[in-house]
């Protein structure tokens, strides 16, 4: 497709969907040449996007240049990445589609900035952000600020009273976590949200659940609606059912069991495996899509950086209060030195984590089950090998025997791993499939290890010291690694905001130290 004048695009199809563009979209015409001459407006691209994506192999050699990339000034303090105008340009000419681009390239801007586009037009009024609880105010609530800050936003989030009076509150986006959405369902359906964006969809891959069946009912023939995901049916075919069935339903079966028999084939009475040809139907099922690499963004920094909200548990909000005001009373009256503030910091910070130590060298435990559930997000999303650092060692094996569970395959190394078992699993996690995930004390592997398979690092929770948390990440920002990285950090306390702070803007000062130990306590 060529654009002519900055006004009209020109472009060669067969007869079939010359005769439909023709019939279809009015301000279109047959030139001289056999070429089609259609005008270059957000209603012409849409309707050329309804027509020619449906048809595979696509049936022009380039993509429907948007309008958006002629009309949009792209607000904010960020300069949009080449892919993300090329993801937002995509989006924005089609009612329902899929973004695969992988985690950390980006895509939240992109969607934000499409649908601000959108608002301009008058075609959207309200959008509807459904997204995991960890990401509704560190991704979507921060990018909008910084991408359409002209915009309202609002968090549905707490109790029932709370989110219906998010709901209705009129905002520009309004921002829900996946369960959320089930409360207030009719109110929902009421406020006429015509822009939905589902973020991590692979939470909707079930089509038998009640999330998914309370997200179908959301969604009206009007509605537009776009899900994101950087692993789409990655466990298994049979997946992309619930997917499709939400964006596309004409391109899969009516019927769950059809689909899965058409991708999978039983070898025994419980195991099912993959049909040959399957890639090819789950493609064509999940469409239309774009998709994006870290390698594919020759733009995008070498590492990006991404935080996520972890909610504390009652149990461990109780405790590191005792803890602080304990600590509080100690502090009183005495001159804090930074080993001091170093020693108590680490204090609240195992707690935050999960398990503390005692002055009698006894563990206390706590529940960190949303912890763990964030990081199975984080895991879902990965395209590769994952790397989670974890400074207290009492936590690694809860967190193990959870990935086993789940069913991803992990290895550990920590001070007691002898030093030829260390250089085994090293191997392995390098060279071969399993494990996908390696687990690793700070202290035992910061240093010399090259683990340029993985391509992304977890912090559980943060270290405290910069040169530390800067060697971590230097086990995969290394010659050999090939693609772009991403670090997540995971917090969910106070103490843990800071220090992370304190950690990326590459700040080791005692004076600094001392002085995040005194604001914690408030002195």
């Amino acid at each position: 497709m060529r654009i002519v004048d900055n006004a009209a695009l020109k472009f060669k199809v067969s007869h079939k969907f010359a005769d439909e563009i023709l019939q279809y979209i009015q301000r279109s015409e047959r030139c001289s040449d056999g070429e089609l001459l259609v005008a270059w407006g957000q209603d012409e691209a849409e309707s050329l996007a309804s027509i020619l994506d449906p048809e595979q192999p696509y049936p022009v050699t380039a993509a429907i240049p948007a309008p958006i990339t002629r009309d949009y000034d792209w607000p904010g303090l960020m300069v949009p990445y080449d892919h993300q105008k090329t993801t937002a340009a995509f989006l924005s000419i089609r009612r329902r589609a899929f973004c695969f681009n992988e985690q950390g390239t980006g895509k939240t801007p992109a969607c934000i900035w499409a649908a601000d586009y959108l608002m301009k037009l008058g075609l959207v009024k309200k959008v509807l952000i459904i997204c995991p609880l960890s990401i509704m105010q560190t991704a979507w609530a921060a990018d909008i600020m910084q991408t359409a800050m002209h915009r309202s936003v609002g968090i549905a989030h707490g109790d029932a009273a709370k989110r219906l009076k998010i709901i209705q509150a009129n905002y520009d986006f309004t921002i829900i976590n996946y369960d959320g959405v089930a409360v207030i369902s009719d109110a929902i359906d009421k406020c006429g949200f015509d822009l939905i964006i589902v973020d991590e969809a692979n939470a909707y891959k079930n089509s038998t659940t009640k999330r998914w069946k309370t997200l179908a009912r959301l969604l009206r023939p009007s509605t537009r609606f776009w899900m994101l995901t950087g692993t789409p049916a990655s466990q298994s075919p049979a997946d992309a059912f619930g997917l499709a069935r939400l964006v596309n339903p004409a391109r899969v079966p009516k019927f769950k069991t059809t689909w899965r028999d058409q991708v999978m084939v039983q070898v025994t009475r419980f195991k099912w495996i993959p049909r040959e040809g399957s890639r090819a139907r789950v493609f064509a099922a999940l469409q239309p899509a774009i998709r994006y690499t870290k390698k594919e963004c020759l733009d995008l920094p070498d590492v990006v950086y991404e935080t996520r909200d972890v909610p504390l548990t009652v149990q461990v909000e109780n405790y590191y209060k005792r803890m602080k005001n304990q600590m509080l009373i100690e502090a009183a009256g005495e001159e804090i030195s930074a080993v001091n503030a170093a020693a108590k910091m680490t204090k609240l910070l195992q707690i935050s984590g999960g398990a503390v130590y005692t002055d009698g060298h006894d563990v206390v435990e706590f529940d960190v089950s949303p912890r763990l559930s964030v990081l199975e997000e984080v895991l879902d999303e990965s395209s590769n090998k994952v790397i989670v650092f974890v400074p207290f060692i009492h936590t690694i094996q809860v967190i193990r025997d959870f990935l086993s569970k789940i069913g991803i395959s992990n290895e550990c190394i920590q001070g007691s791993v002898s030093a030829s078992d260390r250089a085994d699993i090293i191997t392995r996690f390098q060279r071969t499939p399993d494990p996908k995930v390696l687990v690793i004390q700070p202290a035992a592997a910061s240093h010399g290890v090259t683990l340029t398979a993985a391509d992304t690092i977890v912090f559980w929770s943060p270290v405290i010291s910069v040169e530390t948390y800067l060697q971590c990440i230097g086990r995969i920002d290394r010659v050999g690694q090939l693609n772009k990285m991403l670090v997540v950090h995971l917090q969910g306390s106070e103490v843990e905001r800071r220090v992370y702070q304190l950690l990326q803007g590459k700040v080791e000062d005692h004076i600094k130290l001392v002085d995040l130990y005194k604001k914690e306590l408030g002195l």
